[in-house]
């Protein structure tokens, strides 16, 4: 089977503008966003599933080789490339870790022209998605679902404005300077999604 590349839409960032507001003023105006990035071994929207095993190697290879670099970059929007574009680079993810079969992820979004587009977005309350973009082969299992094989290479996670799967959602990084009331609001909200979650799973 010839490697090609595969795109899916994962999670999605859905913050209000206070929260935003909260986010850039308590991370030295960094906008810094987490939640889930990929999930194993679940069809996803597209009929894809993801072995544990595959996307695990591939969240401890992008660690390594990328984030521990800084150089773990993120386009706003997908192009049909092997290659992060430079020009269009809107984010940087600064960690991967993992709760049960959710890959979880926190990136800040940039500075840059395609970044800023993003922040706009975001406090606007536009709802953008989180799509993983990689190259490899796919085997069909029937019945409208295909898995991922090993020969899979994660490239990056794009931003885009496609609907993403049901469930998955990120929050902005809020640090002790954020007040107790407001820190207690956030993990009952976080609290409420993974139930939702796990109602769905």
């Amino acid at each position: 089977m010839s490697k090609r590349i595969i795109i899916d839409y994962i999670g999605s960032i859905d913050v209000t503008p206070t929260q935003i507001n909260e986010s850039l003023k308590n991370n030295n105006g960094k906008l810094i966003v987490s939640g889930v990035m990929q999930r194993a071994d679940s069809k996803n929207q597209n009929g894809r599933k993801y072995p544990i095993d595959v996307l695990k190697r591939e969240a401890t290879n992008y660690k390594e080789s990328f984030i521990s670099e800084k150089r773990a970059l993120g386009e706003l929007d997908h192009p049909e490339s092997q290659v992060v574009n430079l020009a269009n680079v809107s984010h940087n993810v600064l960690d991967l870790w993992w709760q049960g079969s959710d890959l979880m992820g926190r990136i800040e979004i940039l500075s840059t022209p395609s970044g800023n587009i993003a922040k706009e977005l975001l406090k606007a309350g536009i709802r953008l998605g989180i799509s993983s973009r990689g190259m490899g082969s796919v085997k069909e299992l029937g019945e409208g679902t295909v898995e991922v094989q090993d020969d899979f290479e994660i490239v990056c996670w794009d931003l885009v404005s496609n609907p993403s799967t049901h469930g998955a959602f990120m929050a902005p990084k809020l640090n002790e300077g954020v007040s107790a009331s407001n820190n207690n609001k956030y993990s009952k909200i976080n609290s409420l999604i993974s139930e939702i979650i796990t109602v769905m799973q």
